[in-house]
């Protein structure tokens, strides 16, 4: 590796050579699959090309989501891209609530729309779908009644 004894030297190096190239990212069966998480939901998701259907646990959005709210959140990726009837949308999720699961569905779908077009990374980037929200739950300390509420105190 050379040193750089000046600015002039510098100019010479090029940072783009440098960044990752992102490929598209496809199984035997031409789908793209991707993990997402949030606080405890684990979401696995594979998308393919199709007529727009999302099926949770083997279920319909609809059923499974029943809150407009949380079919609202994990329909966002989508809907950002461009992309709302154009892929059928698998996806598994165990662990944590209603709205853990689907904020993991979402980190989930973002993922795998990048890994099935990587041209809309940064589209999706820049709203933060594909960034992951690692807030957890603070754990129970010992000595007090939750993470950090304390026993009543009592004088006598």
């Amino acid at each position: 590796m050379a040193t750089l004894s000046s600015l002039q030297d510098l100019k010479g190096t090029s940072a783009q050579a440098d960044a990752p190239v992102h490929v598209q990212k496809l199984d035997a069966q031409g789908r793209a699959y991707a993990t997402g998480k949030r606080k405890d939901a684990v979401a696995r998701v594979w998308v393919k090309p199709g007529k727009g259907t999302i099926t949770v646990n083997d279920r319909k959005l609809d059923v499974y989501f029943a809150r407009p709210v949380l079919r609202m959140i994990l329909q966002q990726p989508l809907l950002i891209a461009n992309r709302m009837d154009a892929y059928d949308i698998v996806v598994t999720v165990a662990g944590g609530g209603l709205s853990g699961q689907a904020g993991a569905v979402r980190h989930g779908i973002a993922k795998a729309l990048t890994h099935y077009e990587p041209e809309l990374r940064s589209i999706l980037k820049k709203v933060g779908f594909l960034t992951r929200d690692s807030r957890v739950v603070e754990r129970k300390k010992y000595g007090r009644k939750k993470a950090r509420r304390s026993f009543q105190f009592s004088k006598r």
